[in-house]
Formats: structure tokens, C-alpha cells, sequence
């Protein structure tokens, strides 16, 4: 059965906080762009879940608040703000903990503060990793000054997803044209691999698992174009190729067979995992079509039963 890496649930308390002290990182007039309007979730929605979850096989699902994080500028703000959604996920998984899971947030950019979140919240119920947006305030969490968060996961060994914060790449030849969020959250995705590529994050901390979503945009067809270009203004240890190969994608495209087998040509079958963005894409698609497009694929079957059922898994470190 599949584990969806990739889901969402936003527990109206934290949202309310978020909106009480203004710590969305995405600034309000490009939210007002955005096609997709604030959404909450209560317990009284769970059982709807569950039997959308047991309609399309899925076993688990691993939630993450997208791009709504808990950032603030003020460090109590995000602190309590963190806390509100970490344990948020820690009662709901101890109450379905074989349906759900969750990534632990940190209160970004407040370094000291993140750290000892971490150490906190990795120790709650179905914590299985970490989350962390694109950017933090127009900042790449590529940066120098992330590093510190860097160095703890690799000691760990953990997990960490990245998500789009719905910034259009902070670019008014995005954002000024309405495609924050259809483009722009690509282009979020294809960023942070560059970033995390070109300050050698992956080299210098290879104990992580590094998993990015959307398939990780545009990063797919650039390969080759970057192996024959981008050495020239960047001194690697390996061709961008090899490094991209070494992160994981999950599988979210808008049931695009065109952009699975792209993705699956470029990092193969073990690098891509299973995920759904839910509950977004239900705007335009069931969430049994979420799987089901890559069961119908051209991909040969053993690859998509690697896919579904044992990649996310494995990264994970759950049964399969």
C-alpha cells in the first residue's frame, strides 16, 4: 500500500496564530495571486479523509503544513507558533498512528530556537523527519546561515522535504503575470535543488535525505544542459547530474504522464516517491487519480510498484 509523502493538514488553531501575530512568510500581496484561499482542518474532517485515503490504497499519509509555515520575525512568535502545529500532529498521529504521520516544523529563521525545536519535537509521536520551505523571508534555506540545521539532520541521519512557500521565486515577471503558484511553485523547487547543489549541501551532508516535491519542477529536463554549462560558473565536486540523482521527488504533477516519465527517465524509479499534495490537487482531481495516473503510466510495472508502495517507504524507514 502506498505512504503519501506528501499531505497537508492545518489545524485552525495554528492558523489562527499565524494570523494573529502575521507570520506568513508569503508576503499578502502575492497571496492575494495565488488561486488557492487559506484552509483550515479539524477532526471532524478526518474520517472523510480516511476513506478517501482507503479509496486509493494509501496506508499512511505524512502531513506537513505547505506553504503556510510557522515563520515569524519575532522568535517568540515562531516559537509558539511551531509548537502549536508540532504537537497539533503529535496528537493526531498518537490517535491514528496507523494512518497518520507528520515532518516537524521549525520556527524559521531563529536558528538556536530551531534546533532546540527539533530535538523537542523529533522526540513526539510519528514525528518522521523534517520540513522546511524553499525560502524563509525571500531567503534560500540554502543559505550560509542554515547550515547549523544542516549539520544537526546529517548527525541524525533524517529525512527533510522541502515545500514551495509560494513566493514566484520573489520575481514580478512571475507574479505580476498571475502564476505564483501555477509556475512559481516549479520554479521554487527547481531553485532550491540549484541552491543545494551549488553550495554543495548535499557533499558536505550526505547523512540527509533530501526529498523535493513536484517531481522537482523544471529540474528534470535541465540535466544535460547543466552538466554542459553549469560547470562553468561552478567548481563541483560532481557533475549537477550525479548530485540531483542523489535527492528524491515525489510524484505530484497534476497527472502529467509526460512529466513522470521525464523525472523517471532523469533520477530512475528508486529517487521518485509517492505523494499528492493533498488536499489540493482535489480541486482538479480525485485522490484516487492522484495515484492511479501513475499505475496507468508507460513506466514498466516493476518500476511503478516501486513507486507506490516501497520508495517512500524505504526513505522513510517504515515496513514495505
Amino acid at each position: 500500500m502506498i505512504v503519501d509523502l506528501h499531505a497537508h493538514y492545518a489545524p485552525k488553531e495554528y492558523y489562527d496564530k499565524l494570523i494573529a501575530i502575521g507570520g506568513k512568510s508569503l508576503p499578502e500581496p502575492l497571496r492575494q495571486n495565488t488561486t488557492r484561499p487559506v484552509r483550515t482542518d479539524s477532526h471532524d474532517g478526518l474520517p472523510e479523509r480516511f476513506e478517501r485515503m482507503a479509496d486509493a490504497d494509501v496506508r499512511l499519509q505524512v502531513l506537513s503544513p505547505a506553504a503556510s509555515p510557522p515563520y515569524a520575525e519575532k522568535q517568540d512568535d515562531a516559537v509558539e507558533a511551531t509548537r502549536i502545529l508540532n504537537d497539533a500532529y503529535a496528537e493526531l498521529t498518537a490517535m491514528h498512528p496507523d494512518k497518520l504521520a507528520a515532518f516537524v516544523s521549525l520556527p524559521l529563521p531563529h536558528i538556536d530556537a530551531s534546533l532546540r525545536e527539533l530535538e523537542r519535537a523529533s522526540a513526539l509521536p510519528g514525528m518522521l523527519g523534517v520540513t522546511i520551505n524553499c525560502s524563509v523571508f525571500d531567503r534560500s534555506t540554502a543559505e550560509e546561515e542554515f547550515e547549523p540545521i544542516y549539520e544537526e539532520l546529517n548527525r541524525r541521519g533524517a529525512v527533510l522535504f522541502y515545500h514551495p512557500v509560494q513566493n514566484g521565486i520573489c520575481s514580478p515577471m512571475i507574479n505580476d503575470y498571475g502564476y505564483t503558484v501555477t509556475v512559481g511553485a516549479s520554479l521554487e523547487d527547481m531553485a532550491i535543488v540549484l541552491h543545494l547543489i551549488a553550495r554543495k549541501i548535499p557533499a558536505r551532508y550526505p547523512n540527509i535525505k533530501y526529498v523535493v516535491p513536484h517531481l522537482g519542477g523544471m529540474i528534470p529536463m535541465h540535466l544535460a544542459r547543466l552538466d554542459n554549462q553549469g560547470a562553468q560558473n561552478h567548481d563541483l565536486p560532481e557533475p549537477h547530474s550525479v548530485t540531483a540523482r542523489r535527492l528524491y521527488y515525489d510524484t505530484v504533477s497534476h497527472g502529467s504522464q509526460a512529466a513522470l516519465l521525464c523525472a523517471w527517465k532523469a533520477f530512475g524509479a528508486d529517487h521518485l516517491v509517492a505523494g499528492s499534495d493533498y488536499p489540493v490537487l482535489m480541486t482538479f482531481e480525485s485522490y484516487k487519480r492522484t495515484f492511479d495516473y501513475i499505475r496507468e503510466s508507460d513506466l514498466p510495472p516493476e518500476d511503478i510498484d516501486k513507486i507506490l508502495n516501497h520508495n517512500a517507504q524505504i526513505v522513510l524507514g517504515l515496513e514495505h
